[in-house]
This record gives structure tokens, sequence and C-alpha cells, in this order.
């Protein structure tokens, strides 16, 4: 090796070695390569060439791929927010006009004095509020005469009767309702007992 190729040499080296230098190590890996290639026979050339063209169209795809993914999870994260922000919608247009008509009816209750008329507006209105309910898949518990469940009830008190079976509800102080068969609320009941024997 004749000294001006080992000089050469040396200096690649030492770039080699340089910390921080990663630019420079980048070119001289290519630098390297080149020089390799150079020396390879032209169908392993050729063969060369066409994987590193692979190799850059996989790492393109890559990249917007990964810039795609980013972009559907932004979309999905802001239909989340809307879905959560805007969800209750439909229930509560629906539930809009039962409003209208509790307005009317306290509006008509101060000026009459016919109280069977109110309370049959209220029921009406009750039914209709029950209805848009139903629509949404809201249901209540059944409580009364069924043998208590602390699934779906919630026991307040004890009544001893002697005709019912023990553990029977046999009054209701609050409604429970099922969301499409899951429980919102528990009813809130009292339950039978037999008698205490004296």
């Amino acid at each position: 090796m004749n000294e001006e190729n080992k000089d050469l040499q040396e200096k690649e080296e030492k770039l080699d070695e340089a910390p921080g230098e990663k630019g420079h190590r980048h070119k001289h890996e290519d630098h390297k390569k080149k020089k390799k290639n150079e020396n390879l026979p032209d169908e392993i050339k050729k063969e060369l060439e066409e994987k590193d063209a692979k190799i850059r169209s996989l790492e393109e795809r890559i990249l917007y791929m990964q810039a795609d993914f980013e972009n559907f999870k932004k979309m999905k994260i802001k239909e989340r927010h809307d879905t959560i922000k805007f969800g209750n919608e439909t229930l509560i247009k629906e539930l809009l006009p039962v409003l209208d008509n509790l307005e009317l009816a306290l509006k008509h209750s101060e000026s009459t004095e016919d109280y069977k008329g109110i309370h049959d507006g209220v029921k009406l209105i009750l039914s209709e509020f029950i209805k848009v309910l139903e629509k949404a898949g809201i249901k209540s518990v059944e409580a009364i005469g069924q043998k208590f469940d602390p699934n779906f009830h919630e026991a307040l008190f004890q009544e001893e009767h002697e005709e019912m079976e023990p553990d029977t509800v046999v009054s209701e102080l609050q409604r429970g309702y099922l969301l499409n068969d899951r429980l919102l609320r528990a009813s809130r009941v009292g339950v039978s007992k037999k008698p205490d024997i004296q």
C-alpha cells in the first residue's frame, strides 16, 4: 500500500471514530458502499440497486401508513368526543314536547280550580313521557307482587303479612328502571315477612 492510500485510509478511520459526526459517518459509509459496489460484477450491482430501491419504497410506504394511522386516530378521537357530547340529542329532542306540555299544565293550573282536569292533563303528560323513554330502551322494573330480588330491588323495610309468601314485594316507594335490560336504578320497596309468633 503506497503512502498516499495509507493516509487516506487513516483519515477515513478517524472520521469513523469522531463522536457526534453522524452526517460525516453516513457520507463515509455511502462512499465506502459505492467503492465496494464499483468492484462488484454488473449483475450483483443491478440486484443491489433494485434492493435499495425496494427498501426506499418500503420506507416511504411505512411513512405514509404512519401518517394515515395518525389521521385515523385523530378522527376516531373526534368522533368519540362528538358521541359523548351529542349522544343524547335524539332523546332530548323527543323530550322537549313533554317539557312544553308540563309548562302548559302549570300555566293552566294557575288560572283554574279544575283539579280533575289538571290531574288528567298531568297523567296524559306522564304517559307521553313514558312512551319517549320506552323508545329509548328504558322500562320500569316489575316490583309489587314479585319475589324480592336484590339484583333489581332495594328493601327499605319489612311488613308482616299472613296471607303472603315471605320476601314478596308489597309496596314500592320509588320505581326502578332498566336501560336495554341493564339496571339503571333499583326499585326501593317494602317486603313481606311472616308475623312474629307471640
